[in-house]
């Protein structure tokens, strides 16, 4: 079979096993956060932390819950980091240095999960496991109890039900991060992954806490392989949209991802969650229908790219690309162009970061293709929650436009869209662009950043721009060709994961708020029907132009100048 033929059928049984879990897992996520019980471990939980589980919170409330936790894990993670020479199982690694644990702690407490250090070469057991796996899993958690909140401010009043499910009342109550934080860890991801890291394992993935290897010479040196509980962080990397991995090479390397199998089944983990979302929206807002439009929405933006992708890559100039079936440079032979295009879009269009191919070997359209899924806000799916939560703020501002074509006030889910809504929208739109080309600008401008690049010329700004993308969208995967462990990279690509996470959840949280405490407004015939196909292409269309009137001008001066050029 050829290349082309085996990565159509690898995206065809991709959507296939995404479109079986999809009803089920998104009805079992609607239960967790409508339901009003507590686990016995949950309980034991809230007790050690001091909340109180069945106390409703407006949105300031659920906002400081959030900051606080994430301030907690940033500074206990860049601790443990610089206390990793004198702890147990550092397998000899010296602490890290402050620069470089201020950027990594932001970047898991983030889920951004970028990495300017060589996993295998600089992190021990304890700081893998105790401090970027557990982030791995409430970073995660974090993102899903912002969605489920905006969520829940859609759904009420249409039901009543404890701080800690279904719909809040009118008071403008969203639930109570302590208990949506806890219950995404213990019975979303945590049972998920569980099974995940049972089939990685299964497959050839590695899991102990051996020590550092010998194992033979490679050019004149030897070569040394430490062990690592490799699967199970790889299993929540992948479910959670984190991305860091256990060793430089990422999912590229063979003990995280040994065989064509675990390539498909880890795409697989890393879009299931955010597209079965859609579903838990559907279902908590009583309209399932209104689930089918976003997802909807997020498939043909998702497809899209593949198919583009898989173009680029699969165009054949000159002799050295057909002979090889395609663009082979930094792809796995393992995976080839097929699968390792599959993956590099689905990773840039969650807030994933993972990779198995080195996207700086791309095609430049492919490298823009790659650039261009982070910077539409990686809504499709997006991460775990904030892919969610992301697209529903895309969803307000396409009925505002709807609305002023037609000379209505907007309205979604039967809530206005007034000024303060549009506002709240529109500062989440601007705030990640803002970081993104601003930090580039400032790179390209002083000495020193520059002397980072590899290259020269346009690859050389879209490793650049390719970075600050990637840290301020809480992607994490690497153009490659960049030394970004410098202290100008380490300071601001972490300044830029912090601010890029969290103060648009400070406008989602205050949109949600908002529309928590207004009175539903009755449809009527001249409600536009937003779970209609047409709504849906006014979705795509809204994104499409919204983020191509922002980063146009920054893309032609990179992978578009480039792909162009060759």
């Amino acid at each position: 079979m050829g290349p082309v033929p085996a990565g159509v059928l690898q995206l065809l049984a991709l959507i296939a096993a995404l479109a079986l879990a999809y009803v089920p897992l998104g009805t079992y996520m609607a239960r967790v956060y409508s339901s009003d019980r507590h686990w016995r471990v949950e309980k034991w939980i809230y007790r050690g932390i001091g909340a109180d589980p069945d106390t409703g919170m407006r949105w300031p409330a659920y906002l400081r819950g959030v900051l606080a936790f994430s301030l907690a894990g940033v500074v206990f993670l860049y601790l443990l980091q610089r206390l990793q020479g004198v702890l147990p199982g550092s397998l000899g690694f010296r602490s890290i240095d402050p620069d470089q644990a201020f950027n990594t702690a932001a970047s898991f407490v983030t889920n951004t999960n970028w990495q300017s250090y060589y996993g295998e070469q600089a992190m021990g057991h304890v700081v893998q496991t105790a401090g970027l796996a557990v982030q791995n899993f409430v970073s995660a958690a974090v993102g899903m109890a912002v969605a489920v909140a905006l969520v829940r401010a859609f759904a009420a009043p249409r039901s009543r039900s404890g701080p800690g499910g279904g719909s809040a009342p009118r008071t403008g109550e969203l639930g109570n991060f302590w208990t949506d934080m806890v219950r995404g860890v213990t019975r979303i991801l945590l049972p998920l992954a569980l099974v995940a890291a049972v089939v990685l394992v299964a497959c050839g993935a590695i899991q102990n806490f051996s020590g550092i290897h010998e194992v033979g010479q490679f050019m004149g040196g030897d070569q040394q392989w430490n062990g690592g509980a490799v699967a199970s962080q790889e299993a929540i990397k992948e479910l959670g949209t984190n991305g860091g991995g256990y060793f430089n090479a990422n999912s590229a390397h063979p003990f995280e991802n040994p065989t064509p199998f675990t390539n498909l089944f880890e795409i697989f983990l890393l879009l299931v969650i955010p597209f079965a979302l859609t579903r838990t929206f559907g279902v908590m807002v009583g309209s399932v229908r209104q689930g089918y439009a976003i997802l909807a929405t997020m498939a043909t933006i998702w497809i899209g790219f593949v198919a583009l992708m898989m173009w680029t890559e699969f165009a054949h100039h000159g002799p050295a690309l057909q002979i090889a079936g395609g663009a082979m440079e930094g792809k796995e032979t393992r995976f080839g162009v097929g699968a390792s295009s599959i993956f590099a879009v689905s990773t840039t269009l969650t807030s994933t970061g993972a990779v198995d191919s080195f996207h700086s070997s791309f095609t430049g359209l492919g490298g823009g293709i790659t650039m261009l899924g982070m910077q539409l806000g990686e809504i499709a799916p997006g991460g775990t929650g904030s892919g969610l939560y992301g697209i529903l703020v895309m969803a307000v501002v396409a009925v505002f436009l709807a609305g002023l074509m037609v000379g209505r006030t907007p309205e979604y889910l039967g809530r206005k869209i007034g000024t303060h809504e549009i506002k709240c929208a529109a500062c989440y739109i601007l705030v990640t662009p803002a970081l993104v080309l601003v930090l580039t600008a400032a790179a390209m401008a002083l000495p020193t950043p520059a002397d980072s690049m590899t290259n020269t010329g346009a690859h050389g700004f879209s490793e650049i721009l390719y970075a600050y993308t990637s840290a301020a969208n809480n992607n994490g995967s690497a153009f490659a060709g960049l030394n970004a462990d410098t202290q100008w990279f380490n300071t601001t690509l972490g300044l830029a994961m912090l601010l890029g996470r969290f103060l648009p959840m400070v406008f989602v949280l205050a949109l949600a708020g908002s529309l928590a405490g207004q009175k539903p407004v009755p449809v009527t015939a001249g409600t536009l029907r937003t779970e209609k196909p047409l709504f849906t292409g006014l979705l795509v269309g809204a994104i499409l132009i919204i983020t191509g009137l922002t980063y146009f001008p920054a893309l032609a001066l990179g992978p578009l100048a480039e792909g162009l050029a060759s």
